[in-house]
C-alpha cells in the first residue's frame, strides 16, 4: 500500500519547499519593506501584485506548460522563484519588489497547476480523499514552516533571501528525478461572472469580500505588527497561527452548517470576524501575548468562510459543475484579494496601523448583511440534497487545477 503512495509524496515533498519558500518570502518582504522605509500604498500594491500576478497566471500557466512540458515548466516556475528572491534581496527598492511580486505571483500559479495536476493523475477515485487530506496537510505545515523561519533569522540582512532561493531550488529536485509519466495537459481555465452569480449570489459576492479581507491581511497583517512595536519572532507565530486557527476552525463550522441553512453560519462567521476586527482596531492592543491572542481568534472566524461558501454554491450546483463553479469562485476570491492590500494600505497610511481591521471589518460586516437579505429571498437547499461539507487547503496556495483533486469532484473512470 505504502508503494502505491510513493510517487506522491515525492510529489508533496517539492510542494513542501514551495510552500515554505513562498510563505518565508511573502512574510519576509513586508516586514524588510518596512525598516526600508517603504511607504505604506507600496507595501499595499506589493499584495495585488503578487494576487493580479496569481490570477493571471491560472489563465496562461496552462498554455506554457503544453507548450514545453511539465518537467521543464516546472523547472522554469521553480528557478524563476529563486531568481526573483535573490533578486529582492540584491536591490532594495520598492518599485522593483512591486514589479517582482507580480512575476513571482504568475510563476507560482504555474508551479502550484503542474505539481496540482500531478498529484491528480496520481491519485485514484479510492485514494483521492486520502492524497487531498495528505495536501492540505502539507500546505498549512509548509506556510507556517516557511513564516517561522523568519523568526529564527535577522531581516535585516541577506541571509532570508538566500534561504528562500535554497527551498525554491529545492522543490525542483522531486520532479527532476522523477520517472513517473506526465500528467495530461493542464486545461484551460475559464471565468462565467454571470453563471455564478445565478447559482449562487450570495457565494459571488462573498468570495469576492472575504478576499478583500483575507488580502489585506495576508498582505499587511506583518506591517501592523512591526509598527505597533511586537518582535519579529510574535508577528511570525500571528501570521502563522490566523491561518491555523482558521484550518482548525473549517470542521466544526462546517459540520454546523451541514445541520442548518449554510447562510446562517456564513453570516455568522463574518459578524464574528467583524467584531475581533473591530476591537482589535477600537481598543489596539500592544502586548505581543494578546495581539497573537486576537488575532487567532479573528483567523478562526475570517479564514473558515471561504470553505462555507464554496460548500454553499456547490449545494446549488450540478455534481458535474463542481470544478467549474468552484474553480470561478477561487478566481473571484483572487480579485477580491487584488483590492484588500489597497483599500488597507490608504487607511492605515491615513489614519494607523489598526485600520487594517477597520478595511476588513467593512468587507465582513457588508458580507453579513448580504447574506441576511439574500436569506429571505431565496430558500436554503434541503439538507438531504446537499453534499457533506470537506474541508480545504488555504486559498492563497491552490489554483482550479487542485479542485480536480478535491473528492467532492464527480468521479471519472481514471483518477
Amino acid at each position: 500500500m505504502f508503494a502505491s503512495y510513493r510517487p506522491i509524496l515525492s510529489l508533496l515533498r517539492g510542494t513542501a519547499f514551495l510552500l515554505a519558500a513562498t510563505g518565508l518570502h511573502g512574510l519576509l518582504l513586508p516586514l524588510r519593506g518596512q525598516l526600508e522605509g517603504f511607504s505604506t500604498a507600496s507595501l499595499g500594491l506589493m499584495g495585488t501584485a503578487w494576487a493580479g500576478g496569481f490570477v493571471t497566471g491560472c489563465f496562461f500557466a496552462p498554455r506554457l506548460v503544453r507548450r514545453a512540458g511539465h518537467v521543464r515548466a516546472f523547472g522554469a516556475f521553480a528557478a524563476s522563484g529563486a531568481i526573483v528572491a535573490l533578486l529582492t534581496g540584491l536591490i532594495i527598492d520598492e518599485y522593483i519588489w512591486i514589479l517582482l511580486r507580480a512575476f513571482t505571483g504568475f510563476t507560482m500559479a504555474g508551479a502550484f497547476m503542474i505539481i496540482e495536476s500531478w498529484l491528480n493523475e496520481k491519485s485514484t477515485n479510492e485514494n483521492r480523499g486520502a492524497v487531498f487530506g495528505l495536501y492540505m496537510m502539507v500546505t498549512y505545515a509548509s506556510i507556517m514552516g516557511g513564516q517561522m523561519i523568519v523568526a529564527g533569522g535577522d531581516v535585516k540582512s541577506a541571509s532570508l533571501f538566500m534561504i528562500t532561493g535554497i527551498l525554491f531550488c529545492l522543490s525542483l529536485i522531486p520532479t527532476a528525478v522523477s520517472t513517473a509519466s506526465h500528467p495530461k495537459p493542464l486545461q484551460d481555465v475559464s471565468l462565467d461572472v454571470k453563471g455564478l452569480y445565478v447559482n449562487s449570489p450570495v457565494s459571488a459576492i462573498a468570495c469576492v469580500l472575504i478576499g478583500v479581507a483575507n488580502g489585506a491581511w495576508g498582505t499587511l497583517g506583518a506591517v501592523y505588527g512591526a509598527r505597533i512595536g511586537i518582535s519579529t519572532a510574535e508577528i511570525a507565530l500571528m501570521m502563522s497561527l490566523v491561518v491555523v486557527a482558521g484550518a482548525a476552525m473549517q470542521l466544526p463550522a462546517g459540520r454546523l452548517s451541514d445541520k442548518t441553512d449554510r447562510r446562517f453560519v456564513l453570516a455568522g462567521l463574518a459578524f464574528g470576524a467583524a467584531l475581533f476586527a473591530l476591537a482589535l482596531f477600537l481598543f489596539e492592543p500592544r502586548s505581543g501575548v494578546f495581539v497573537i491572542v486576537c488575532t487567532a481568534a479573528y483567523g478562526a472566524f475570517a479564514y473558515t468562510l471561504y470553505s462555507i461558501a464554496v460548500a454553499h454554491a456547490n449545494d446549488h450546483a450540478r455534481a458535474e459543475d463542481f470544478v467549474k463553479v468552484s474553480g470561478g469562485l477561487l478566481l473571484l476570491y483572487g480579485f477580491g484579494t487584488m483590492i484588500g492590500p489597497l483599500l488597507a494600505a490608504g487607511l492605515m497610511g491615513w489614519m494607523r496601523p489598526e485600520s487594517l481591521f477597520l478595511a476588513t471589518a467593512l468587507a465582513h460586516l457588508c458580507l453579513a448583511f448580504y447574506t441576511l437579505l439574500r436569506i429571505s429571498r431565496r430558500a436554503p437547499v434541503p439538507i438531504e440534497d446537499r453534499d457533506a461539507f470537506k474541508t480545504q487547503p488555504a486559498e492563497r496556495s491552490i489554483t482550479p487545477e487542485a479542485l480536480r483533486l478535491d473528492p467532492r469532484r464527480k468521479p471519472e473512470t481514471n483518477g
